[in-house]
């Protein structure tokens, strides 16, 4: 730890690095926001960044993690806003891992115990695309309360990435907990083998929980047996240490519990927040005997060549071309289906400033989603609504196929549906009823869906109450 030069914005460079950080798109779990902007009070219109990487930065970390549950859905933007702070981005992934086959489905997955963590970092553009395919596969194959990965995925896909033994939800973690160290040992020479010496590390945390003070004097004892390095982390699930109320307000939104009910699912204790350098060297200066004071892992993974995970140029274009605007984009291709070869240039101008208008509040893929399930549902043979409340209001919407209302033709308003100002996130509704000769997978006829809010069974790796 200590100090290594100064970052972009002219902080010290502090010689640690966090390889264990969740986000906002740890769905309903992760707190923290990689960019928020906030007014700084008492100074009129100013603004500041507090999200994630700007703190980051103000910390002085050279290189960062993320390890969103089971994801990567904030890789792109985080890849991004790192490289625009002068931080190095390390995309990875906490990872669920099945007790089994990932074809399999126990019981034991069915409640919050089920399937281990694993939290996989990218080494390489080739790690980058291998993470990938896990991540996909975790989803199409092995989704049960989760999605889950198993050992023989992990052994297909293992070049290019490097594997921390995991939180005290890990396979290791658990069987320590259990007190079956042979298994535990067993275990993490599988990891050993198949993911490499120099590319698997033996995780160690210190979050005020007894516990896991029992279960890192085991993780020790192990990473001396079998050679492995250590690595220090932060399960880090909010940005500050203030945050830490707001967090228990989110995992209340996940399981529909209340702040008042003393038996909510929350986190054990306060200390899951970025934590700076000189806090993390506090923690590691009083951990279970045997383990060092600096831990070496964020170094050892700052050595490794500069990550290629996201070609930059790749990122520049998606953030610079509206997906509409493309070349037989569905967007210009259903307004001449809707208005002939030769639309009024009223409707050309309209369907353009709405395009503008998605752009700017960075609806693009949203409004290409809700086209994708929408067209799918008709060629299934499923029937759908022609549009319900504002959403009728807009051509985007309408020249996409999403629905089945001329706005222009009935003077409907764009604006009651998104207002350019800065409205949140707008809201889908639709209905869609299945055919006699079509087989539905709902219980019910009728299907209404309301796009927009995330839902998400417990996921955090600290299922304990207080």
């Amino acid at each position: 730890m200590g100090v290594a030069g100064a970052g972009k914005n002219g902080a010290p460079r502090a010689d640690f690095v966090h390889l264990h950080v969740h986000s906002e798109y740890s769905l309903l779990d992760g707190a923290a926001q990689l960019e928020k902007i906030e007014r700084v009070e008492g100074q009129g219109k100013k603004e500041k960044d507090v999200g994630l990487i700007a703190r980051a930065a103000e910390l002085g970390f050279p290189a960062l993690a993320l390890t969103d549950h089971g994801n990567l859905f904030g890789a792109i933007d985080f890849y991004a806003a790192c490289k625009q702070s002068g931080i190095k981005p390390i995309i990875g992934s906490e990872l669920y891992v099945a007790p089994g086959s990932r074809f399999e489905r126990s019981g034991q997955d069915g409640g919050y115990e089920g399937a281990s963590h694993a939290t996989v970092l990218v080494r390489n553009e080739t790690g980058y695309r291998n993470l990938i395919k896990l991540v996909s596969k975790a989803y199409l194959e092995g989704f049960y309360y989760k999605p889950r990965v198993d050992h023989e995925l992990l052994a297909q896909h293992a070049d290019g990435l490097l594997v921390l033994s995991g939180c005290l939800n890990s396979e290791v973690s658990r069987q320590l907990s259990a007190g079956d160290e042979a298994k535990a040992r067993e275990t993490a020479g599988w990891y050993q083998e198949v993911f490499g010496k120099d590319f698997y590390f033996m995780e160690i945390q210190s979050h005020g929980i007894e516990e896991q003070s029992r279960v890192t004097e085991g993780t020790v004892r192990l990473a001396q047996e079998l050679g492995a390095p250590l690595c220090g982390t932060n399960d880090s699930h909010y940005v500050d240490a203030g945050h830490a109320k707001a967090h228990e307000a989110l995992l209340c939104i996940q399981t529909g519990a209340a702040m008042s009910d003393p038996g909510r699912w929350r986190f054990s204790t306060e200390e899951f927040y970025l934590k700076s350098a000189d806090e993390m060297r506090s923690v590691f200066k009083r951990p279970a005997r045997g383990v060092p004071q600096h831990p070496r892992g964020g170094r050892a993974l700052r050595s490794r060549p500069e990550l290629r995970t996201v070609p930059p140029a790749q990122v520049r274009r998606a953030r610079r071309l509206h997906p509409g605007l493309l070349p037989g984009a569905p967007g210009l291709r259903g307004l001449r289906r809707r208005y002939g070869g030769s639309p009024a240039d009223a409707v050309v101008e309209r369907l353009r400033y709405e395009l503008s208008i998605v752009t700017k509040m960075g609806f693009s893929g949203y409004f290409l989603v809700v086209w994708d399930f929408i067209a799918f549902a008709r060629r299934q043979g499923i029937a759908v609504g022609p549009g319900r409340g504002s959403s009728a209001g807009s051509l985007v919407a309408y020249c996409l196929g999403i629905t089945n209302v001329d706005p222009v033709g009935y003077g409907l308003l764009f604006e009651r549906f998104s207002i350019p100002s800065g409205s949140p996130c707008p809201i889908w509704t639709s209905t869609s009823r299945t055919t006699g000769a079509t087989k539905s997978s709902s219980t019910s006829p009728t299907a209404t869906a309301r796009i927009g809010s995330p839902t998400s069974s417990p996921s955090g790796p600290w299922g304990r109450r207080r």
